[in-house]
């Protein structure tokens, strides 16, 4: 199950300050992986799921 929010920074300082944006878009995943910026939904998947510890083989993953 994915739960998600979106919150514009303006409106939200405080959640701007915790979280250190300073661009958008800004995706936060389970605390763990933050990915900054627009990227294509084949690229922008494999990093989430890296990020939150799902092992899965793609070429847009970062090896270790």
């Amino acid at each position: 199950m994915v739960t998600a929010d979106m919150v514009d920074a303006s409106e939200y300082p405080e959640l701007a300050d915790m979280y250190h944006v300073y661009g958008v878009p800004l995706t936060v995943a389970n605390e763990k992986v933050r990915i900054e910026g627009g990227m294509p939904e084949p690229m922008f998947i494999p990093r989430v799921l890296q990020g939150i510890g799902v092992s899965i083989n793609s070429p847009f993953v970062q090896k270790d």
